[in-house]
């Protein structure tokens, strides 16, 4: 059944004035839509990754945000820089895909990364590592292994944030969310999110309702439809891929809780 009018969620035109907890359930039915379509694609040991689990976790990608808020007290511009972090890493290793078996680890990963370069104030590994059900050990190498795969690009506009807001919003499948008032243009003086040099990979494609932009990359996970994305199967698995790929057959509970 399709949500009323009067069920309709009214959100601000720019993401810093939404509603964190708003702003999570938009970003959760993304990545659930994206899983959806990801988990359909079939393992292959050259895919394989530091963030995949072995097996599922059991808590809901919506469930796992909100405790991470809960507990690390997470900035609105690190929950969204997710979805760059995202398009980057896709861009830069075609074969990674966002799946439940990636999603949670990719997440606490993203928050713990982009909270120490965005934010002031941050939280610990030890901490980061209990919020997200890992490790401190795994943490420390999922941030490593994640700093490397986005190349140290820790930054991007706001403009761009913004961009992947109004597409959370226009694409969210319940369909409840709307936003009210002009949006108003990003001056080139007001969009660098802090004054560190940086040159973000930006998506190239995007629906026609945005702008081109320069990429190393023709696609965006995240601003196109995921199933117009082709996977490269050129590259051959590495020894430790293959003997990853082997040990995931094995039914052992996942670390992520």
């Amino acid at each position: 059944m399709e949500s009323s009018t009067s069920e309709r969620v009214e959100l601000p035109a720019a993401f810093q004035e939404t509603s964190i907890d708003h702003l999570v359930q938009l970003i959760a039915d993304m990545l659930d839509r994206l899983m959806a379509h990801n988990d359909q694609i079939p393992l292959s040991p050259e895919s394989l990754t530091r963030f995949h689990s072995r097996s599922a976790p059991s808590i809901s990608v919506l469930d796992y945000l909100k405790r991470i808020v809960k507990f690390a007290n997470v900035e609105k511009s690190c929950l969204l820089i997710t979805l760059h972090y995202i398009d980057q890493i896709c861009a830069r290793t075609p074969l990674f895909t966002l799946s439940s078996l990636t999603c949670h680890r990719f997440i606490i990963a993203s928050i713990t990364v982009s909270s120490k370069g965005l934010c002031d104030s941050f939280c610990t590994n030890n901490l980061y590592a209990k919020v997200g059900g890992i490790s401190v050990t795994e943490l420390n190498i999922l941030e490593r292994e994640f700093l490397s795969a986005i190349d140290w690009r820790l930054t991007c506009t706001r403009e761009l944030l913004q961009e992947y807001y109004v597409n959370l919003v226009r694409t969210n499948s319940n369909g409840k969310f709307v936003i009210t008032g002009p949006q108003s243009p990003t001056t080139p003086s007001d969009i660098e999110m802090d004054s560190r040099p940086s040159s973000p990979l930006e998506t190239s494609e995007s629906p026609p309702r945005h702008r081109s932009r320069r990429s190393v990359h023709d696609t965006s996970t995240i601003l196109i439809d995921p199933a117009t994305i082709t996977q490269d199967s050129t590259r051959r698995p590495t020894v430790e891929q293959n003997m990853a790929f082997a040990a995931l057959s094995n039914p052992k509970t996942s670390h992520i809780r």
